[in-house]
C-alpha cells in the first residue's frame, strides 16, 4: 500500500479585477457631490480676491481652504480613502510637512508682519 499524500488544493491567485472591486466605490452620485463640494470651496477662495482683509487672516484661510481641497481630491479621486491606512498616514505627514515648510518660508520672509 502506498500512502500518497494530496498536495493541497491552493485558491486560484486574484485577478487584477477581483482585487479592484475588493472595496465597495462611490457612486456616481457621490463623485458628482464631491465636485460640487470642491467648487464651493473654490468660490470661496476666489472670493477672497474681492473681500479686503489682512494678510494674517487671508493667507492662513487660503490655506485651510487650499489643504481640505488637496486631501479631499487626494482621498476620493486618487481613492486614497479605500487604501491602506499607511498610505493616508504618508499622505497626511507630506501634507502637513510641506504647509510648515511654507509657513515658516512665510515667516522668515516676514510677511506675517507687512502691511
Amino acid at each position: 500500500m502506498s500512502t500518497e499524500t494530496e498536495a493541497p488544493v491552493e485558491a486560484p491567485e486574484p485577478s487584477g479585477d477581483e482585487i479592484h472591486d475588493a472595496h465597495d466605490h462611490p457612486t456616481d452620485r457621490k463623485y458628482v457631490q464631491v465636485a460640487i463640494v470642491l467648487a464651493l470651496v473654490t468660490a470661496l477662495e476666489v472670493a477672497t480676491y474681492f473681500v479686503e482683509m489682512p494678510g494674517e487672516v487671508l493667507i492662513p484661510a487660503l490655506m485651510v481652504m487650499m489643504v481640505f481641497k488637496f486631501f479631499y481630491v487626494a482621498a476620493w479621486f486618487m481613492h486614497l480613502r479605500f487604501d491602506s491606512p499607511l498610505f493616508t498616514k504618508f499622505f497626511v505627514t507630506g501634507l502637513v510637512l510641506a504647509t510648515a515648510v511654507y509657513g515658516v518660508a512665510l515667516t522668515v520672509f516676514e510677511f506675517w508682519t507687512k502691511g
